[in-house]
């Protein structure tokens, strides 16, 4: 495993990159963001040695590097996910990836169905936690201690200054920003009424079918990391419509347009 991780390393090193201060894995919908990004250099998945490739719309597989605010980032613009046939490994790849790069900060967005009715479609939520119920760790792994700690502490998986400034941010620009709980489910189907009201139950104010293997990796390689889920559907399950792709990408779209106003400032301030 190593062994592929550094040679994906390299091979991003022979293309002239250097070392980013953030890493930022973009989710569904959320190409919007590259519109601000002055890009020095792009390179396909598929160009890279051990590179998983996503199967789903929306993630379209490559990475970006240039500048957003006057910082070096690195754009994974398409991530990976269990119910596409990825293991752990694969999905978690790109953190490992900007590990091995000495990247310091990791941001993560996605869409995510808000179980939480005082969230609305458009809106944005900082995770402050989660819940992973996709029955697996990225950590559960044979010979995982030649990548880090196997018992990764996780009683603040989400770095407060980071979360901080994006309240702030968000306050002063009068941007709707919630604060809750998100659940991972393995997916790729939606949730059916008695689910929603379980997730509930159990404390989840969003859910969504990524993000969380993700942190759990940070984490264990020290990266500080900050997440933010687009609310791109109600899950009422006393009023549950049926899915809607269309309207969930539109909402993506609304969300994002928040989402880029606080990512553009958070990187100005640090």
């Amino acid at each position: 495993m190593l062994e592929k991780i550094e040679a994906t390393a390299a091979a991003i090193r022979a293309q002239g990159i250097e070392t980013a201060a953030f890493g930022i894995i973009m989710g569904t919908g959320m190409g919007g963001l590259l519109d601000h990004v002055s890009i020095h250099k792009t390179i396909p998945y598929s160009a890279l040695p051990h590179f998983p490739i996503p199967t789903v719309a929306y993630h379209e597989g490559q990475l970006h590097y240039g500048e957003l605010s006057g910082q070096k980032v690195l754009l994974f613009q398409g991530r990976f996910h269990l119910y596409e046939g990825y293991d752990y490994f694969q999905i978690t790849y790109p953190v490992r990836i900007l590990a091995a790069l000495e990247v310091d900060y990791l941001i993560l967005s996605n869409a995510a169905g808000a179980i939480n009715l005082n969230m609305n479609k458009g809106e944005l939520m900082l995770l402050e936690d989660h819940i992973n119920l996709q029955s697996g760790s990225p950590l559960a792994l044979k010979n995982m201690d030649t990548l880090g700690e196997r018992f990764v502490d996780m009683s603040a998986p989400y770095d407060k200054a980071l979360a901080a400034a994006v309240i702030a941010i968000a306050e002063k620009n009068r941007l709707p920003l919630h604060r809750g709980v998100y659940a991972a489910v393995t997916g790729p189907q939606l949730e059916t009424r008695a689910e929603y009201r379980y997730l509930k139950i159990i404390g989840a104010d969003a859910v969504g079918m990524s993000t969380v293997p993700e942190v759990i990796v940070a984490n264990q390689l020290k990266i500080k990391t900050l997440a933010i889920s687009v609310l791109t559907d109600n899950c009422d399950p006393d009023d549950l419509k049926p899915i809607n792709i269309p309207d969930i990408m539109a909402m993506a779209k609304e969300g994002e347009r928040h989402l880029i106003v606080i990512l553009k400032s958070l990187l100005a301030q640090l």
